[in-house]
């Protein structure tokens, strides 16, 4: 790994450390300072678009680990994001534990489900590992409508009871803005301090030659199965945040079509990269936002078929910049990032 002249790592200790200069630690800062005073100059409206974001970047974070840095392929992330919003739901309002509580038990139980779904790892990888997790999403979403619908709620919507800190009410999309950005800093965090462990590396190393990784002495089915945990768990804290914040929830919220988007984000992002998850979730949601505005802009230029135009703008737009980074970008905009960090650092013999 690049270091900056002068800066040398001269333990293992220093090595794992997330932040190892005074320039990083300062830097730190300044972008902490800058999220906590931005809910005073933001309106409502880009407030709930960095909420939603951040809840995304949370889901994304668990997905990355699992796939862009052990290489289990998982199109079905979204459902391990329902078990978590349903638990927190069901846990809070049928039993009034806090939400506090609800948290770190809706992950818990999102990554046990997300093993019992692993197991298959065990025996298959690549696309057949795919569609495992793809019915995963179907049976999670079946399980959720029909056996139980007097504790689940069915396809009908499940209310959540509101998030209350010391007697104080989380009501307002600041009061939110707090919660979520706090959490989403937190997993990050702790997913980079995890993939600077023994057990991130081995991550590493199965997804680049499993093979080569169990002769190095590496445990591929409990490592596998780590990974799904994991990578489940982030996905039912996001679930767990999202139900706290949008306080209905029902099963159209976790579809196929979500886990495709999730994947889609963390192309365009960067598989294998902490911040891939940022810059992937951050372009598609900016993408949407720009297709509902220029939707009924292109209706009005050409109406005999804008509006059909307008209505299907989001899916062409998203479906068109998967392939344009997938030819032209395949390590998404982590990937640039870092060859713009470098240039600066190198500069003036970045060439």
């Amino acid at each position: 790994m690049r270091r900056i002249s002068g800066v040398f790592d001269t333990t293992y200790h220093l090595d794992m450390m997330v932040f190892r200069t005074t320039r990083h630690r300062i830097a730190m800062l300044l972008v902490m300072l800058f999220f906590l005073v931005l809910p005073l100059f933001s309106s409502p409206f880009w407030l709930a678009f960095l909420n939603t974001t951040a809840v995304t970047v949370i889901a994304l974070q668990g997905l990355n680990i699992l796939s862009g840095y052990c290489g289990q392929i998982s199109i079905g992330h979204t459902a391990f994001m329902a078990v978590g919003a349903y638990s927190t739901a069901i846990l809070s309002g049928r039993y009034g534990v806090p939400f506090w509580l609800c948290l770190p038990c809706s992950g818990l139980c999102a990554g046990l489900t997300g093993v019992l779904f692993g197991l298959p790892s065990l025996r298959i990888k690549g696309y057949y590992l795919a569609l495992t997790t793809i019915a995963a999403q179907f049976i999670i979403l079946y399980l959720i409508k029909n056996p139980f619908p007097e504790i689940t709620g069915g396809a009908i919507a499940l209310h959540v009871p509101d998030v209350t800190a010391g007697g104080f009410i989380l009501e307002t999309e600041t009061h939110f803005y707090y919660l979520i950005m706090g959490a989403t800093a937190l997993m990050t965090f702790f997913a980079k301090s995890l993939l600077r462990s023994n057990v991130g590396r081995a991550f590493i190393a199965i997804r680049d030659n499993d093979i080569a990784a169990e002769a190095m002495g590496i445990g591929l089915y409990r490592h596998k199965l780590q990974a799904f945990f994991i990578g489940c768990f982030f996905a039912g804290v996001a679930g767990s945040v999202w139900a706290a914040y949008a306080r209905v929830i029902s099963p159209d919220d976790f579809t196929l079509t979500n886990s495709i988007w999730q994947m889609g984000m963390l192309i365009v992002g960067g598989l294998g990269s902490t911040l891939g998850p940022f810059f992937g979730a951050l372009f598609i949601k900016l993408l949407n936002e720009s297709c509902v505005v220029a939707g009924p802009f292109i209706t009005s230029l050409v109406p005999q078929f804008g509006a059909q135009l307008s209505a299907a703008l989001i899916e062409m737009s998203f479906g068109l910049t998967i392939v344009l980074f997938l030819v032209y970008e395949p390590r998404g905009i982590a990937h640039k990032w870092e060859i713009l960090k470098e240039s600066y650092r190198l500069w003036p013999f970045s060439y």
